[in-house]
């Protein structure tokens, strides 16, 4: 079984000023989360479309319920494959990602388009897909049910970070980070729901500790 999500969102910016802010929108004060960013390849091709990778490195803070079942030596650190390709004749932004680390544990498969909006002139629309698998044995419901938790918390943290790098953009971006939100708040609590319910899957799955993802 995969968890699915998917989202529609969209960005008072044209998608000239989205696909400039997306190449900036790192560092932030939304996505403390992304450690680095690194450039592997780039490629221009004939009929002028742009092809990137890059390898992003995350944080990896594992909830109490986990860090009580999976080894103590498992890495903090996500490593993260993202592919994008730019076609700016159709002007659409596509990307995809997913971690190519702790694959074992977790998997999490994200494609997202920004495209023209269809309705608002002068705007742009977001859509993100994602797909979280597990193959832990007796785990794999409540391991994928925290990971659509922090998806779903993360891609917030990543609006946020791409309407602070178009505020730049612009030339109004703030002096200081901005405060969170009540609807942050929100998924914050929200993921903590998930959390728990999650603890309790993995708490009536087994008693045992696994040694499997050493």
């Amino acid at each position: 079984m995969v968890k699915y999500f998917l989202s529609q969102t969209d960005i008072k910016s044209s998608w000239e000023h989205v696909f400039s802010a997306f190449w900036q929108r790192y560092p932030n004060p939304f996505s403390k989360h992304v450690l680095t960013e690194d450039v592997v390849f780039r490629e221009v091709t004939p009929d002028n479309t742009l092809i990137s990778r890059r390898l992003l490195t995350k944080t990896n803070h594992l909830p109490r319920w986990a860090e009580k079942i999976f080894p103590s030596n498992l890495s903090r650190s996500v490593f993260v494959i993202e592919d994008s390709i730019v076609d700016p004749k159709n002007k659409t932004l596509t990307t995809f990602s997913w971690n190519i680390n702790h694959t074992r544990l977790m998997v999490v498969e994200e494609r997202c388009v920004y495209s023209m909006s269809q309705e608002k002139q002068a705007w742009s629309l977001a859509k993100r897909e994602a797909w979280i698998s597990s193959g832990v044995f007796g785990f794999s419901r409540a391991i994928q049910e925290f990971g659509l938790a922090r998806f779903k918390s993360n891609q917030t943290k990543a609006m946020r970070g791409l309407d602070y790098a178009l505020s730049i953009l612009h030339g109004d971006g703030p002096s200081r980070p901005l405060k969170a939100s009540a609807k942050d708040a929100a998924e914050k609590a929200k993921e903590t729901k998930l959390a728990a319910s999650a603890k309790n899957l993995a708490s009536a799955a087994s008693p045992q500790k696994s040694n499997q993802f050493v």
